[in-house]
């Protein structure tokens, strides 16, 4: 009898995993259709697509939970809850709000040193050029404030998008792979757990990767095998912070934070210079070193597995 009902909540939860992936997939291309029919990210509803599709996730992981698994703690099983001890919270917080910030620029640091990386890390000559540029489109002609200043500016709105702007629609997202999902991908091993849900989550990219978005100008299939890739050893890390903050709301700041960080190749890239996504910044191989590495060390050092919690910490 135990080895039927064991059997049989196995079966249920690949059915869950199952209807999620599919609720998940097809959602985000139904929401990208438009792009495909029209005039790709090129269309003034890019923006607001690109939106919309990282919150498909979250309606998939809704309506599992809702609909087929039904469990008693339904804000448990979504990874909403808990949120204590605080200390830890809080202490994870941090660490999702800083570390894509200093991921993002160690992964211009390592691919100025392979030479894929134009960089300009002490004068910021490329960004005062680009600076410049914007400036003289409205007329502007002197920066406001010495280059310097206008660096330490940019990492302040970093860090406000991170916290008050990106979190929703990566919240979106999370509550689907790392509240949800990940947890259910547990009990086939760390490793295993990490590449399922990087891939899964990948190749949910597809509708918008396929368009151009991330790296334009590689061929699809390559830019996507990129992007799972990517997705697996940042979705480790963010996977990381859900299990051992107790919840995803870590794993989103740190989503939030990494969307914001991503575009600080602007402060660093030298003057008149350029670069292949697939090779540098963030989303490149020069940038996966560091990352990997890191999240190596986490499993390596068992610390990929939920953090053991009292039951006067539970809800």
């Amino acid at each position: 009898m135990a080895e039927t009902a064991s059997g049989s909540r196995r079966m249920r939860g690949a059915v869950s995993i199952a209807v999620f992936i599919a609720i998940a997939i097809v959602l985000a291309w139904l929401v990208a259709l438009p792009l495909w029919l029209g005039e790709g990210l090129s269309s003034p509803l890019a923006g607001n697509l690109l939106v919309a599709m990282m919150f498909t996730p979250t309606i998939a992981a809704l309506v599992v939970v809702f609909f087929i698994e039904k469990p008693e703690h339904k804000a448990r099983a979504l990874g909403l809850v808990p949120l204590k001890p605080v200390g830890r919270l809080i202490g994870y917080l941090a660490i999702a709000l800083i570390l894509p910030i200093v991921l993002c620029v160690l992964a211009l640091a390592v691919g100025a040193l392979l030479g894929v990386f134009p960089a300009d890390f002490l004068h910021f000559r490329g960004f005062e050029q680009i600076t410049r540029m914007q400036l003289a489109e409205v007329g502007i002609t002197e920066l406001p404030m010495p280059i310097d200043v206008l660096v330490v500016l940019q990492f302040v709105n970093l860090i406000i998008a991170a916290l008050f702007i990106n979190i929703i629609p990566a919240l979106g997202e999370e509550i689907g792979w790392r509240g949800w999902l990940l947890p259910k991908l547990l009990r086939f091993g760390p490793w295993p757990a990490i590449q399922l849900s990087g891939l899964i989550w990948g190749l949910w990219h597809a509708p918008v990767i396929l368009l151009g978005y991330n790296y334009p100008g590689t061929p699809g299939w390559l830019a996507l095998i990129a992007m799972v890739v990517f997705c697996t050893i940042m979705g480790g890390l963010f996977g990381w912070l859900r299990l051992r903050g107790g919840s995803v709301w870590p794993a989103a700041l740190a989503h939030s934070s990494l969307n914001a960080s991503a575009t600080l190749f602007f402060l660093f890239i030298a003057a008149n210079s350029s670069f292949d996504p697939l090779e540098a910044n963030i989303t490149g191989w020069s940038g996966w070193i560091i990352p990997l590495i890191l999240l190596i060390l986490v499993v390596s050092f068992g610390k990929f597995k939920p953090q053991a919690v009292s039951r006067k910490e539970n809800p």
